[in-house]
């Protein structure tokens, strides 16, 4: 809740996309040109989904050019028709035929009716005129050729309906497969022409089954559904390919789909399929708030896309096909022909024939691949933007740039895989422009929040610890301030106290700006060292300086980086001594406290004054051990603790102390050198020191003289061998001690 808090802002900007998404997408505030783009989502999805397989089941008699060019142009003479019928279900034994034309005038091109006009008029009187005219009329009337042909025949005729100001109507339409009282009374937002142009009274009749063939073109001119159910004068109507395969399964039944009384759906007044019933059987066609279902594109269409197979029509009116070659099959007559103007832009092609568009349907109808927009389509929407806009305005505050990365591209993958499972698995039409958009744009504002808002919290901490953190560090920290506070807590860590041996004694023959110019040089030698080895200033007090390692940016080698400076510091105080000396200057030594141990780091003082410091008993050892350097002639003094910690050195163990305020005895080391630098000699040195502290604790003084002696002539100028003597030859005058534990107390800081 505490990041919650403090990020408030930054989640307020990544819910903005989540608003407007939210009211697109139910539809108080529609965007354009995220339609536009689900538009462009879906049509890719089906285009890289298409099986581009060819369905052996149907078969296009196409009046192409080649058929225009032999056999004239359209339309045909309906007698041509009536052989067209006869060959494809007789010769060819198709299982259906359908028209994807419509004939709403009546075939005069035989000139019956000029005969009968002249038989009743100029040449009424002329012997046998009217007697041969009555012997020919049953051959010249093409429509009834036509009609006699269609009769109790498996055949399905198309027509259309039209939207216009004055709702003319001609010809004769089919009956209706559903009344209005089979939908309770429910506001079904039906496809809704005011007119039509369906076949003559005589086709009609001959063949009433009967279906439109008019698709749904969306608002960018792409034909992507047709409605399968349609409303003209309260009474409702069915489509080509619906009709085409109703008549191939039995005529069932049709009847609207309601959805279960389900919770969410209890409201909804649309249909959420088309119910096919023959007695007890029952096929469920889904359909969308219109009653429309997508066109299951099976590939880019035409006569040489592979999908169906295209005969021409040319070619079954000269019988050039074997008999039997459309066996079984179904069979949709229909133009490719430019001139005819039954090309529509599709999301798969852009001259994409009209009869292939019901010849997909039909194919969907037989696999079961109908897909839709389901009418739960806006619920899901919603909830997807929520999940999705949710978790990304919580989450991104609180995480780095590259996790926010990958959060943001895991929600987008869940959205788009969910999306694309519904539509593979289930066959649902899913929006997903407005989760795709969200999520990036979510993305971009808080990344742009962090970039332009946020970096001035960024400066703000590096002004904050600039002081006293070095600047590498500080750029570490900045590319995640949330990480990093100066709110108190416990770590742990290694401290470092520096004091300056002599300094006091020095300062009395200078001048304070000569002692100034001294002491920042000095001081300007050790900060850059602890600066360049990831330390930590703490404060300067007087001639001593303290720092540690391991905050505010963790490290896991904070004791060995610690170790390492202490060495630095040392060596690069024996140089400025050398320069002193040429110049005439005193010298000066330092002494360093080091440990490792559990510490309270923060920042703390007054409202007046503050500082990043630590506290704690571990910092008072190291102050303590500091204070240890002069007494045994070292300038390192280092706590157990960080010696265990800092295995890539060689130590000397230089006594067990009890300092002033520690009731437990610590063990205090001396770092020789790195581990790998150690030569021989020194490893010898520091081995035969260890057998001498093994004698001193055991109080074996004897070995301790052995020993002592070894150690003198390996190293004569060493303090602490000097003072380890003195206490030889102070403790056998004393008996021996069984409750001694070898350790010595200091009473004084």
């Amino acid at each position: 809740m505490d990041l919650l808090s403090r990020h408030w802002p930054r989640i307020a900007v990544t819910l903005i996309p989540l608003v407007f998404a939210l009211l697109h997408a139910s539809g108080i505030m529609p965007i354009g040109v995220l339609q536009r783009l689900d538009d462009i989502i879906y049509d890719a999805r089906l285009r890289a989904t298409m099986p581009r397989a060819v369905d052996e089941r149907i078969v296009i008699v196409d009046i192409d050019e080649k058929s225009l060019a032999q056999v004239g142009r359209w339309p045909w003479g309906r007698n041509l028709l009536a052989d067209l019928v006869q060959e494809v279900l007789d010769r060819q034994q198709a299982a259906l035929l359908g028209f994807d034309v419509v004939f709403a005038e009546p075939d005069d091109s035989s000139g019956l009716k000029r005969l009968r006009q002249l038989a009743q008029a100029e040449l009424k009187d002329q012997p046998g005129f009217a007697e041969r005219l009555g012997q020919l009329q049953g051959g010249l009337d093409y429509d009834a050729l036509f009609a006699r042909a269609l009769e109790k025949r498996p055949v399905v005729l198309g027509y259309y309906f039209t939207s216009d100001r004055d709702g003319l109507s001609s010809g004769v339409l089919p009956g209706a497969v559903m009344q209005k009282e089979s939908l309770r009374g429910r506001p079904i937002k039906f496809t809704q022409w005011n007119g039509y142009g369906s076949n003559i009274e005589k086709l009609a009749r001959a063949a009433p089954m009967a279906g439109f063939f008019n698709p749904i073109v969306d608002g960018d001119g792409v034909v992507r559904s047709i409605p399968l159910v349609a409303e003209y004068n309260g009474q409702y109507y069915e489509a080509l390919s619906l009709a085409m395969y109703r008549m191939l399964v039995g005529l069932p039944g049709v009847e609207p789909g309601f959805p279960p009384e389900r919770f969410l759906s209890r409201n909804y007044q649309g249909l959420e399929s088309i119910l096919l019933r023959q007695g007890q059987r029952t096929r469920s066609v889904p359909v969308d708030d219109r009653v429309a279902a997508l066109v299951p594109f099976r590939g880019p269409g035409g006569a040489s896309a592979g999908t169906f197979k295209y005969v021409s029509a040319s070619d079954v009116l000269a019988k050039r096909l074997a008999a039997g070659s459309l066996r079984g099959k179904i069979v949709l007559v229909g133009t490719t022909a430019p001139g005819l103007q039954d090309l529509r832009v599709t999301p798969v092609g852009e001259t994409y024939p009209g009869v292939e568009t019901h010849a997909n349907v039909i194919s969907g109808l037989l696999d079961g691949r109908i897909y839709v927009r389901p009418d739960y389509a806006v619920g899901y929407e919603i909830v997807i933007l929520l999940l999705a806009g949710l978790t990304l305005a919580f989450a991104l505050p609180l995480v780095s740039a590259p996790r926010a990365v990958l959060t943001s591209a895991v929600v987008l993958g869940g959205v788009i895989a969910l999306n694309f499972w519904l539509y593979a698995g289930e066959g649902l039409v899913l929006p997903l422009a407005a989760a795709v958009v969200m999520t990036f744009t979510a993305f971009a504002l808080n990344m742009s929040y962090g970039y332009f808002v946020e970096s001035r919290s960024k400066r703000e901490l590096a002004n904050l610890f600039g002081t006293y953190v070095p600047p590498e560090l500080v750029d570490e920290m900045v590319k995640d301030p949330d990480s990093y506070s100066m709110a108190a807590a416990s770590k742990e860590l290694t401290v470092m106290f520096c004091d300056m041996r002599g300094f006091t004694k020095m300062s009395e023959g200078m001048e304070p700006t000569q002692l100034q110019a001294l002491l920042n040089s000095v001081f300007s030698r050790l900060t850059d060292l602890i600066r360049a080895n990831r330390g930590t200033i703490d404060k300067y007090m007087g001639d001593c300086v303290m720092a540690f390692w391991g905050a505010p940016v963790e490290l896991q080698d904070h004791a060995s980086l610690a170790v390492k400076t202490a060495l630095e510091m040392a060596n690069a105080v024996r140089k400025l001594n050398d320069e002193h000396q040429a110049k005439g200057i005193p010298q000066i030594n330092i002494g360093i406290g080091l440990n490792t141990g559990t510490m309270c780091v923060g920042d703390m003082g007054s409202h007046v004054r503050r500082s990043y410091t630590v506290i704690g008993d571990a910092v008072n050892l190291g102050s303590r051990l500091e204070g240890l350097s002069k007494a045994y002639g070292v300038d390192i003094v280092v706590s157990e603790t960080t010696r265990r910690l800092a295995t890539e050195f060689a130590w000397q163990e230089l006594d067990r102390v009890r300092v002033k305020g520690k009731e437990q005895a610590v063990a205090i080391y001396w770092p020789a050198a790195p581990a790998d630098r150690l030569d021989k000699g020194h490893a010898d040195e520091l081995k035969t020191w260890a057998a001498f502290l093994k004698a001193y604790r055991a109080q074996d003084w004897d070995q301790c003289d052995v020993l002592m002696l070894n150690l003198q002539r390996m190293n004569a100028k060493k303090y602490l061998y000097e003072l380890y003597s003195e206490r030889v030859a102070s403790m056998r005058l004393l008996p021996f001690d069984p409750g001694w534990d070898g350790a010595t107390n200091f009473e004084t800081k």
